[in-house]
């Protein structure tokens, strides 16, 4: 019996409609697996919960984080790494895999989790990083993450390590990968984003050459709410969005989730 890895992101179950839709999701096939590229929610309870929901349907569940899952304020008592280590451990309770756990392989693919963040590079050459900050305040075009990210941590150096990290892990690796990360690994599918600005958030050129140097057969992300496969330099980076409901209705008609690879 043949099975098929599925590709979803930006699931915004905080939504009652994307909920409905995310609660509807069926495997075609008792050996089917699915990716959530990041973005189920904002609180920990209904992230546990909803990939938990998933996983108990699925035949394994492959998890990595978005901005939304690091969403933090104040009050709360988990920000910053915390909150992403408090998550890594919650889901490895209910069986979902994490970017901390051995990368599993479907067929003869390395399912590559990765969490590399951002790091303000995805910007115009002439601009330093304070200055394209402050061309995105100027445009209206920062994102929540300035509010209940940035304040908990430094996201650049943050990032730096989790690319170096990923690095380190992937160069184990032998065989194809397919990697999957929130973020777009290169910077060409920002480019397609009504205000150029919100770029700065969205991923960092650290990770350009990750699907040449680890013999990706190609890239998922989500975050930017635009489902396209989109090819750079030979390899197919695939938004894989569900979005907001708000924005569906705009989006191009196609397959979701996601069939992503089949094994027989």
């Amino acid at each position: 019996m043949s099975s098929t890895l599925w590709s979803v992101s930006d699931l915004h179950v905080s939504f009652p409609a994307n909920r409905g839709k995310v609660e509807a999701l069926q495997p075609k096939d008792p050996g089917d697996w699915l990716i959530v590229a990041g973005d189920v929610a904002e609180r920990i309870d209904e992230i546990v919960d909803t990939l938990a929901h998933l996983r108990r349907r699925y035949s394994r569940v492959i998890w990595t984080p978005g901005n939304h899952e690091l969403f933090a304020r104040r009050s709360e008592r988990f920000k910053g790494r915390e909150r992403y280590r408090l998550l890594v451990d919650l889901l490895r309770e209910v069986q979902v895999d994490t970017p901390e756990d051995e990368y599993p392989r479907f067929g003869e693919v390395t399912i590559a989790p990765l969490f590399t963040l951002y790091d303000y590079s995805f910007r115009p050459a002439h601009l330093s990083a304070s200055q394209a900050l402050e061309a995105a305040r100027q445009a209206r075009a920062t994102l929540d993450d300035e509010l209940y990210i940035a304040p908990h941590v430094n996201i650049p150096a943050w990032c730096e390590e989790r690319v170096a990290y990923s690095r380190q892990r992937l160069a184990t690796v032998t065989g194809p990968t397919l990697l999957v990360n929130h973020w777009p690994l290169v910077v060409e599918p920002t480019l397609r984003m009504a205000k150029p600005e919100m770029a700065l958030w969205c991923g960092t050129t650290a990770t350009r050459s990750f699907t040449r140097d680890f013999n990706a057969i190609g890239a998922v992300h989500g975050h930017l709410h635009m489902p396209e496969e989109m090819k750079v330099a030979g390899y197919s980076h695939l938004d894989v969005s569900l979005g907001y409901p708000f924005e569906q209705q705009r989006m191009p008609p196609r397959a979701w989730p996601y069939p992503t690879l089949r094994r027989p």
